[in-house]
């Protein structure tokens, strides 16, 4: 059963929607699979407080803790934050594609499309702002990201390799480890990213 949450603003969902839709979606999936609280803080390793706060809608969880709880229920985050479905082909619009990081300068990653997990694909449009950077503590093993640079260069941290992406070019990573995505040029960075995510 998809869980489906209106969203109305207009250039994108805003923290509210988010909040709200991540919200309905883990109480419902949560109580589908008859887990407790207590429960899917286990499995997930986020606090049963987080959790509690997140059904509530009133936390701002952070897109690795996202990743966990989805994790945790054999979903994708794409069914968390209702932008995926079942039918062979459907559209998502502008205003329902949630926006999931916010920078201190002003950029921002959404997402813009992804499939229902375990195995899932998820498709993101970043901007960063120069200075701008973003860190994640790793993924589950066979998660891969591919990324294309439209503007700027990318810089990609991944353990203690350190990739210089310019505009135009693509890279790809085993993305297990920590991992760090950067704006350490003097103009906006522009970048796509699909993440695939493989159990089987």
């Amino acid at each position: 059963m998809k869980t489906k949450v209106n969203k109305t603003t207009e250039a994108g969902s805003d923290i509210d929607h988010v909040s709200a839709a991540v919200s309905l979606s883990v109480k419902t999936y949560r109580k589908q699979q008859k887990l407790s609280l207590d429960e899917l803080s286990r499995r997930s390793n986020v606090s049963k407080g987080m959790l509690v706060d997140i059904e509530k809608g009133t936390a701002n969880p952070s897109i690795a803790i996202l990743c966990k709880v989805a994790a945790a229920l054999g979903l994708s985050v794409a069914d968390i934050v209702n932008v995926s479905d079942d039918p062979l082909a459907h559209v998502i619009e502008a205003n329902d594609m949630p926006i999931l990081w916010q920078g201190e300068k002003g950029g921002q990653a959404r997402m813009l499309a992804g499939t229902t997990g375990p195995d899932m694909i998820e498709l993101w449009h970043w901007e960063m702002q120069p200075g701008e950077h973003f860190a994640s503590p790793g993924h589950p093993q066979r998660t891969y990201e591919l990324l294309h640079v439209a503007h700027g260069t990318l810089t990609l941290t991944l353990d203690d390799r350190v990739l210089q992406v310019r505009c135009g070019n693509a890279a790809v990573a085993k993305t297990e480890a920590p991992h760090t995505y950067a704006n350490l040029g003097d103009t906006p960075l522009v970048f796509t990213m699909a993440v695939a995510e493989i159990h089987g």
